[in-house]
């Protein structure tokens, strides 16, 4: 979605997701079976990935809060939603030795995830929204489906297949 208008090869997003280029290419291969991406890779439809992200994401990457390590703060306890969200006890972290802040460890999306939240700040943030959807309560959850919602038109143009 991010890169959505722009030219892109594998080996950028190779490097920028710390994935193999045949991960990748599988990764895409089951998008474009989704619908959350045409088969050219040159369309995002952002009307099917948003519905998955509000109301699939929860179950299909279940997540809940672990022990306590040090990490990168993500959910409810990161940008954008640190500044909706007053008052919040619960830090909610992915476990990562470069991370500088204390809370309950949130399994990520993905192994690579606490590694590509350092290089580049726009899926890092769109992946902190994605994990409120999945472990927050109502009310980040509505915050998040919100600032998320706007990211998606924000980024890319809106297709539904």
């Amino acid at each position: 979605v991010i890169l959505l208008g722009k030219q892109w090869k594998y080996e950028e997003l190779e490097k920028t997701l710390n994935i193999s280029k045949s991960a990748l290419y599988r990764s895409l291969q089951r998008c474009s079976n989704a619908k959350f991406i045409a088969e050219s890779q040159t369309q995002v439809f952002t009307i099917n990935l948003l519905e998955f992200l509000i109301h699939g994401v929860k179950y299909a990457f279940a997540g809940s809060a672990g022990k306590i390590t040090r990490g990168i703060p993500t959910a409810h306890s990161a940008a954008p939603l640190k500044k909706n969200i007053i008052a919040q006890q619960d830090v909610y972290v992915w476990a990562s030795v470069k991370g500088t802040v204390k809370g309950q460890a949130i399994e990520p999306l993905h192994a690579v995830v606490p590694q590509i939240a350092f290089k580049n700040t726009q899926l890092y943030e769109m992946l902190v929204l994605i994990d409120a959807i999945r472990v927050g309560k109502p009310r980040e959850i509505a915050i998040a489906v919100k600032l998320l919602t706007e990211l998606l038109n924000k980024y890319g143009q809106t297709f539904n297949q």
